[in-house]
């Protein structure tokens, strides 16, 4: 599919040596992107992800290894992409732990773990791209945060608690940095999937009899990222196939 032109744009993409983040990040290197590939454990496949960028078209490529949930580690992240790769224009907020686990036998570290990598990495990642962001002489800075489908509408459920809670934190986030970014040129936006192709478990019925592809994430990815998309900001678009939850 065609995306908008990103040559001589940085994207930075959290945890994108797997999974959605990796099918993510490769879809700006289509587009020309300097990528840099983030990781927390997996450096091979960082590697790999960013070897693949290079022959996609990537103008650039680089790993990078922090703690998204560490403000140390997110200020050295960074420090190294602008060093390597320049400033970051294009940040796509996609770390995110969820806990599959009735909440009463959650441990506490997992029920801290998944807040933190999934509110406190958007929030510090956020804060720390915006100066550089408002900054730039033509007004261009995009950030896309990863949400959940129905997040914002109250889903809850007794298993997997605290990722429903935390996607909710992060929807009202990027609404609040949306409001606070609107006279700089930046547009902050969130894709909200439900079931994906690399789901660990599919429910019994899925929408449209089928997960979402990659290529079903990358469509309004695309559209945010346009230049010419710059008076749509604070939305989620929910990538759900018409799912409407009546349990969970």
């Amino acid at each position: 599919m065609d995306g908008p032109d990103l040559s001589d744009h940085t994207v930075l993409v959290t945890g994108s040596a797997k999974g959605v983040g990796r099918e993510l990040l490769l879809s700006t290197a289509d587009c020309g992107a300097r990528t840099a590939v983030h990781y927390h454990t997996s450096a091979d496949a960082a590697r790999e992800v960013a070897d693949e960028a290079l022959e996609r078209g990537a103008e650039d490529a680089t790993t990078v290894q922090a703690d998204v949930t560490d403000p140390g580690s997110v200020d050295g992240l960074f420090s190294t992409v602008e060093s390597e790769l320049g400033t970051v224009d294009v940040l796509v907020n996609n770390v995110g732990d969820f806990a599959p686990t009735h909440w009463e036998d959650l441990e506490f570290e997992t029920w801290k773990r998944v807040f933190a990598t999934n509110v406190d990495g958007t929030y510090l990642c956020s804060k720390r791209a915006l100066p550089a962001m408002r900054e730039r002489d033509d007004d261009y800075g995009r950030i896309v945060n990863v949400g959940y489908a129905s997040s914002e509408k109250g889903l809850v459920s007794p298993r997997n608690f605290p990722y429903f809670a935390a996607k909710a934190s992060v929807l009202m986030f990027t609404r609040m940095l949306a409001a606070d970014t609107q006279d700089d040129g930046i547009t902050v936006n969130a894709i909200s999937p439900y079931v994906v192709e690399n789901s660990d478990v599919f429910p019994d019925e899925l929408p449209r009899d089928r997960p979402a592809s990659y290529e079903d994430l990358v469509q309004p990815l695309y559209f945010f990222l346009d230049p010419e998309t710059d008076y749509v900001s604070g939305e989620n678009v929910e990538v759900d196939g018409g799912w409407l939850p009546e349990s969970v």
